[in-house]
C-alpha cells in the first residue's frame, strides 16, 4: 500500500494519507535548537541535548507514538464542530477530512481540508536561530461566511532534563510558572534562580521559553495544561476548544502549555495568516527582541527560502540519473539528508531515542562521517578532530562525547573493563575518506590532544589505535573483544578474541602502511606490514571453518560460528569483512560470500547471523533476550547491509550487490509501505527477518549507522565514484541490466559532469575514460587536471585498468 510519493523536483516526500502505519517524522533546526515533527504535527523540541535540553514534551512509547506536538485547533463557532490542522490529534473521519504532509529539508508543511476550510501550515526553525515558526494560512474555500476560532497548542516540559520531567515528579511538578506579558507567553522554570548561562546546560538555574502569535488579535490564552485540556480531557478533545474559549490560565506548578486563541470571520475565498513563534529565552527580553526582528509573515517567508537554499546547497554535491528511480530519489535527496541528520544528532533524539544516549556515541559518530564527507567536508573535518580528541592516550576511547562539555586533555579514562575493542579502528575508514575527499594530506600532521593527557599528530593517533589492539590479544594472538566489539551483545570474556576486530585491525594496518608510504615514512610502513603478516597467519590458522569464517573465540577457548553450532552458525560481519579487509583468499572469499547468500540472505536484507539464539546462555550472547529474527538475534541489522554491498562489489558481482541494495533500500518499499511500516524515505536500525512472523517490519528510524554505510556503499562501490588523494576514481559495479548512468559530482570545488556507458552489459570493468575529450591512461581522474567545469565519459567493458 502506498501512502505517499517522492517529489524530487522540490526535494520533498509527500504523504497523501495521514493514517500511516507509524508516525513518519522529519527533523527541524540544528544542533543548537532541534526538533522532531511528524506527518500529524506530533513531536518535541530540544536545546543542544535531547536528554538535558528538552523543552517541548513528548510521551514516548504511546499510541500514537508522536503526541503531544505542535497543534493548531480550529473551531466552527456556529456549529461547535472542531478539528485540527493536522489529521491528529482530533482525527476526523478520512472520508470527510483530507490532509497532505510535505516533509522537506528541515521544514514540514501540512495542509488540510475540512468542511470548506483549508489550512496550510509550515513548521521550521530559521538558520542560526533559537526559535521556530508555525506559519499557518486559513482559507474559507466555501460559499458562505465562517466564524472560526483557532488555538495553538504545545506542551512545555517542567524540567529540561528528561528524567526530572518524566520521573521525578515530586520535584518537577512544583517549579514551573506561565503567564502572558505584553502579548508574549512567558514560561519559566525555577524562576527564582539565576538565569542559565547562554550556550550552557546547567541544573541549578532558571529556564525560560516563550510563545506568541503575530497577525490577528489575541483573544485568549492558556499556560496551564490542565486548564486547556480539562482534568478529564485529552488532545483529541481539549476542554478549551470544545467550549470555544481559553480561560487565560497562568500555570503555577502542575504542567504548563502554550495555547493562544484568536477569533476570525472569513468571507468566501478569504484567507488569514497566523504566525506562531516559539523560542528559547526570557519572554520580555529575548522573546520581545526576536519578535521585533523576525515577527512578520514577510520575515518568515524570507527565512524559509534561506533555509531551503542552505540545505539544497548541501544536497547538490552529488546528483545521479540511473534506471532505478527509487535509487535516484535516495541518492539525490533522502539518503544524504538522512546522513546529515544522523551526523548532527548521532543517536541522541528521535521518536525512539529518549535521552539514553546523550551526546555523540564515539564509534557511531566516527562511522557517520563517511556519509557526509563529500557534502560538508569542512564540518566533517571538525567532527573528526573532536572525535580524535575523544581518543585516550592508551589508544582506547571514551564511549560518548558531549560536545557541549567536552574537555580534551582533562577527561578521565574509563575502567579497563569498559573498553570496547572496535572504537578507534573506525578511524581507518573515516580519516582516509576525509583526506581523500579534501586532498588535505597535511591533516595527518595536525597535532591534537588526547582525551586524558598528552597529544600527537593525527598520524600518531592512528598508530595509537593500532597499538591498543595489538597490545590486547588473547590466547590465539587475535585481538581481544574486551567489553564488546561492534556487536554489543557478544560476551566472550575480557580476553576472548573477536575475528571481526581482527579484520578491522588488518584493514587498519594496511591503511596505516599506505598512509606511511604517502608521507614518506618507510619505517612505519614496514612495521605495519610486518604486524599484518603475523595477523594473517593467525587468522588462517585459527579462523577458517572450511566453508566460512568463524565468529569469535571465547576466553575459555569455545569457538563460535562453526558448522557444529546449532545457533549463530554463520555470522555476517566476519564473512563480509574478510573480503573488505583483504584477509580472505579468492577461494575463501567465494565460499564465505556463498554462505552469506545461502544462509543469511532474505528478501528484506542480510541477517546478522543464523540460526537464531534460543538456548545459548545470556552470559555469552545477550542477543538471546531478543525475539528470534529481531535485532542481533538473527534479525536484519541494517547497519551491516552496506558491508555486504561493498564485499560483493569488490568481487565484481554487480547483480548480487544490487540485489542486496534493493532488499534494504527504504524507497523500494514505497508501494508496499505496510510491510516495512516506518518511513520509506530513511533508514531504520533493524528489520525483522524471516525467522520472525512479521518479516520486513522495520524499526528505529533516522538515527542509525545504516544511513552512512548505505549511502557510502552505493556512491563509492555500486556507482564507483570514489575519491582518492590524487583524484577521483570511477569504477562502477552495477547490474548487467543497466546500460549506464550519468550525474554530476562536485570534487574539491570543481564540477564534474559524468556519463557512464555500459554497451556490453557487464557488471564491472572500465575499458576507457575521457576527461574533457582527452583519453586517460587510468580510471583515476587526476585532481590536478580538473578545470572548473569538466566532462567525463566512462565506458564499461573488458577491464583495461588495474
Amino acid at each position: 500500500m502506498r501512502y505517499g510519493y517522492f517529489d524530487d523536483d522540490n526535494k520533498e516526500y509527500v504523504i497523501e494519507r495521514p493514517d500511516t502505519p507509524q508516525s513518519w517524522s522529519n527533523y527541524l533546526g540544528s544542533t543548537e535548537y532541534g526538533a522532531v515533527i511528524t506527518n500529524n504535527a506530533g513531536g518535541y523540541g530540544f536545546y543542544k541535548s535531547g536528554a538535558r535540553g528538552r523543552f517541548l514534551r513528548l510521551r514516548f512509547n504511546s499510541i500514537p507514538m508522536d503526541q503531544p506536538g505542535r497543534y493548531i485547533y480550529l473551531r466552527d463557532n456556529d456549529t461547535g464542530d472542531f478539528w485540527s490542522g493536522s489529521w491528529q490529534p482530533v482525527g476526523k473521519p478520512l472520508d470527510r477530512y483530507a490532509s497532505e504532509c510535505r516533509h522537506g529539508t528541515a521544514y514540514t508543511r501540512i495542509t488540510s481540508d475540512y468542511t470548506g476550510i483549508h489550512t496550510d501550515t509550515t513548521y521550521f526553525v530559521p538558520l542560526e536561530q533559537a526559535f521556530e515558526y508555525w506559519k499557518c494560512r486559513i482559507t474559507n474555500s466555501g460559499s458562505s461566511p465562517r466564524s472560526l476560532s483557532a488555538f495553538s497548542y504545545c506542551e512545555f516540559t517542567n524540567q529540561w532534563e528528561t528524567f526530572q520531567d518524566q520521573v521525578n515528579l515530586q520535584y518537577s511538578l512544583f517549579i514551573n510558572q506561565g503567564s502572558m506579558e505584553n502579548g508574549i507567553l512567558k514560561l519559566a522554570i525555577q524562576d527564582n534562580l539565576t538565569r542559565v548561562t547562554p550556550g550552557r546546560l546547567e541544573t541549578g538555574g532558571a529556564y525560560h521559553t516563550w510563545m506568541t502569535l503575530i497577525g490577528p488579535e489575541i483573544s485568549g490564552y492558556d499556560t496551564s495544561r490542565e486548564a486547556f485540556l480539562g482534568t478529564y480531557g485529552a488532545y483529541h478533545c481539549p476542554q478549551a476548544v470544545k467550549h470555544g474559549r481559553c480561560s487565560n490560565s497562568n500555570a503555577y506548578g502542575d504542567n504548563s502549555c502554550g495555547s493562544i486563541q484568536t477569533d476570525l470571520t472569513l468571507e468566501p475565498g478569504e484567507s488569514r495568516d497566523l504566525l506562531f513563534m516559539v523560542g528559547i529565552g526570557e519572554a520580555g527580553t529575548t522573546g520581545a527582541r526576536t519578535v521585533a526582528d523576525f515577527g512578520s509573515v514577510e520575515s518568515a517567508d524570507r527565512e524559509l527560502q534561506a533555509l531551503k537554499t542552505y540545505w539544497h546547497g548541501k544536497l547538490e554535491n552529488f546528483h545521479i540519473q540511473t534506471p532505478d528511480h527509487e535509487l535516484n530519489s535516495t541518492i539525490n535527496m533522502w539518503g544524504l539528508y538522512n546522513c546529515l541528520i544522523t551526523f548532527a544528532w548521532s543517536r541522541a533524539a528521535s521518536l525512539v531515542y529518549n535521552g539514553e544516549r546523550d551526546g555523540l556515541g564515539f564509534r557511531d559518530s566516527v562511522q557517520d562521517i563517511l556519509g557526509v564527507c563529500a557534502a560538508i567536508p569542512e564540518e566533517a573535518g571538525k567532527r573528526l578532530e573532536l572525535l580524535l580528541t575523544g581518543q585516550l592516550s592508551n589508544g582506547g576511547a571514551i564511549p560518548v562525547i558531549k560536545p557541549f562539555e567536552h574537555r580534551p586533555g582533562k577527561e578521565s579514562q574509563p575502567p579497563s573493563e569498559q573498553y570496547r575493542s572496535d572504537d578507534c579502528l573506525w578511524f581507518f575508514n573515516a580519516v582516509p575518506a576525509y583526506v581523500a575527499e579534501t586532498g588535505d594530506l597535511a591533516f595527518y600532521s595536525k597535532v591534537l590532544p588526547y582525551a586524558d593527557k598528552g597529544e600527537a599528530t593525527v598520524f600518531g593517533h592512528l598508530r595509537k589505535a593500532l597499538d591498543f589492539n595489538l597490545e590486547r590479544t588473547g590466547a590465539h594472538g587475535l585481538p581481544c573483544g574486551l567489553s564488546a566489539d561492534w556487536n554489543d551483545c557478544l560476551r566472550l570474556g575480557y580476553y576472548g578474541e573477536s575475528l571481526f576486530v581482527a579484520f578491522q585491525l588488518r584493514l587498519g594496518l594496511s591503511e596505516y602502511a599506505r598512509i606511511a608510504r604517502v608521507l614518506g615514512n618507510s619505517g612505519e610502513s614496514a612495521w605495519a606490514l610486518s604486524h599484518r603478516d603475523s595477523l594473517d597467519q593467525r587468522i588462517q590458522e585459527w579462523c577458517w571453518d572450511g566453508e566460512w569464517f568463524i565468529w569469535a573465540i571465547a576466553e575459555d577457548g569455545t569457538v563460535f560460528g562453526t558448522k557444529d553450532c546449532d545457533e549463530g552458525q554463520v555470522y555476517l560481519n566476519t564473512q563480509v569483512w574478510s573480503v573488505i579487509s583483504g584477509a580472505a583468499s579468492d577461494e575463501q572469499a567465494e565460499k564465505a560470500m556463498n554462505a552469506v547468500s545461502e544462509k543469511l540472505s532474505t528478501p528484506f536484507g542480510l541477517m546478522l547471523s543464523a540460526p537464531p539464539f534460543r538456548h545459548t546462555s545470556i552470559d555469552i550472547m545477550r542477543a538471546v533476550v531478543f525475539n528470534p529474527g529481531v535485532k542481533e538475534n538473527a534479525g536484519i541489522f541494517n547497519h551491516t547491509q552496506g558491508w555486504g554491498i561493498m564485499a560483493e562489489c569488490m568481487r565484481g558481482n554487480g547483480n548480487t550487490a544490487y540485489e542486496y541494495l534493493r532488499a534494504g533500500l527504504p524507497a523500494a518499499y514505497n508501494e508496499k509501505a505496510e510491510i516495512r511500516q516506518m518511513e520509506p524515505y530513511v533508514q531504520g536500525q533493524t528489520t525483522y527477518s524471516t525467522f520472525s512472523p512479521r518479516p520486513g517490519t522495520t524499526r528505529t528510524s533516522w538515527l542509525t549507522g545504516a544511513a552512512a554505510w548505505s549511502y557510502y556503499s552505493i556512491c563509492q562501490y555500486i556507482l564507483g565514484i570514489r575519491p582518492e588523494e590524487q583524484g577521483l576514481r570511477i569504477d562502477p559495479c552495477i547490474p548487467d541490466t543497466w546500460d549506464g548512468f550519468s550525474g554530476v559530482r562536485m570534487f574539491r570545488g570543481k564540477r564534474i559532469v559524468f556519463e557512464v556507458r555500459n554497451p556490453r552489459r557487464v557488471q564491472k570493468g572500465v575499458s576507457s575514460v575521457t576527461l574533457n575529450g582527452t583519453p586517460l591512461k587510468t580510471d583515476l581522474i587526476p585532481a590536478a587536471d580538473l578545470k572548473d567545469e569538466n566532462h567525463v565519459t566512462v565506458v564499461m567493458g573488458n577491464k583495461k585498468y588495474s
